[in-house]
């Protein structure tokens, strides 16, 4: 089973693998949506850990990736794909 960032709860880890923007429902904004995690930190083989979920259905998501913490919107989360630490 395939486990996606936006999957994680708080407190959770996991290993970076890769991505899947096909599933974000906004294609236009998926476009160059892995250029962007990349740029900002979100490397295959990293570490990766859930800090926050926003109060309101989980938006936005602070996560740790290495020594950085992000803040992304679920949508991107979503595209995320994650394995076993």
């Amino acid at each position: 089973m395939t486990k996606y960032l936006c999957d994680l709860k708080v407190g959770d880890q996991s290993i970076i693998l890769g991505f899947d923007t096909s599933r974000v429902e906004d294609q236009e904004f998926a476009i160059d949506l892995e250029d962007r995690l990349l740029e900002i930190g979100f490397e295959e083989g990293l570490d990766v850990e859930v800090l926050h979920k926003g109060t309101f259905g989980g938006d936005p998501l602070a996560v740790k990736i290495g020594t950085i913490t992000v803040a992304l919107r679920k949508m991107e989360a979503a595209a995320i794909i994650l394995g076993e630490k």
